[in-house]
């Protein structure tokens, strides 16, 4: 097996400074994303191993202005769960007291699962933008997983654009229904008039390694059973509905 720390990602192309970092016992994916002008950065899901993300960021000269919550389930955002307790985001604001941005669907979760309070949280609305340098990340609201789940489309002026999707979709597969606030039906919307919408040359960097780290969208609209399913109906019965 190879180690989870030989299994990091990191770019420095451009203004971008791009970080993906396998972290914890779930196969989770943690994000550094920041612009190498401003020497600003923020966190996409720190959890598991908070200390090692800030600590990554700081020794590449950046400094964490920020988190970006995809979605409010602990091994994203830190809290108890299956007999675990996951250090995420009030470790953070331990270590560096920074705003939690968070969708307006997904702020009451996050605060309930970490214990954190609504001061600590930016609430957006899909389409907002965070401006770092040279660097824009979309906020794309895909329900489906959870009513506030987001992911983040990294955008660069003549780069390909990079997508943390986290669990919306994965390489050759998409994120759970049947937990609470799952919902087949917005999850088939998110994927297929959102996700699927993206030029095929942005780069989808998924919230688990459960394949590769990275793949091409382009890529998945070909080989992603959940992207290439032509109708809803369809769709439902591939998730068993």
């Amino acid at each position: 097996m190879v180690p989870q720390r030989d299994r990091s990602l990191t770019l420095a192309d451009g203004d971008l400074y791009f970080v993906q970092e396998p972290v914890g016992e779930m196969a989770n994916l943690a994000y550094v994303i920041g612009s190498r002008a401003t020497r600003e950065a923020v966190l996409v899901d720190p959890a598991w191993d908070v200390e090692s993300l800030v600590t990554r960021a700081q020794q590449d000269g950046m400094r964490v202005v920020g988190a970006l919550a995809t979605h409010y389930h602990q091994d994203h955002v830190g809290g108890q769960i299956f007999g675990l307790s996951i250090e995420g985001l009030p470790r953070l604001m331990e270590l560096a007291p920074v705003p939690v941005h968070v969708h307006a669907h997904e702020a009451e979760g996050v605060r309930r699962v970490t214990g954190l309070s609504a001061g600590d949280f930016v609430v957006h609305q899909g389409g907002d933008v965070l401006e770092l340098g040279g660097v824009r990340i979309r906020l794309l609201h895909t329900p489906g997983h959870t009513p506030g789940s987001q992911c983040f489309l990294v955008e660069e002026a003549g780069r390909p654009a990079r997508l943390v999707s986290g669990d919306t979709l994965f390489l050759n597969g998409c994120g759970r229904v049947d937990l609470p606030g799952g919902d087949p039906e917005a999850l088939y919307r998110s994927l297929h008039d959102v996700l699927k919408q993206l030029p095929d040359d942005t780069l989808v960097h998924p919230g688990h390694l459960y394949a590769e780290p990275v793949d091409s969208l382009g890529a998945q609209k070909r080989t992603n059973p959940y992207l290439r399913v032509a109708t809803l109906e369809a769709f439902l019965g591939f998730l068993g509905y």
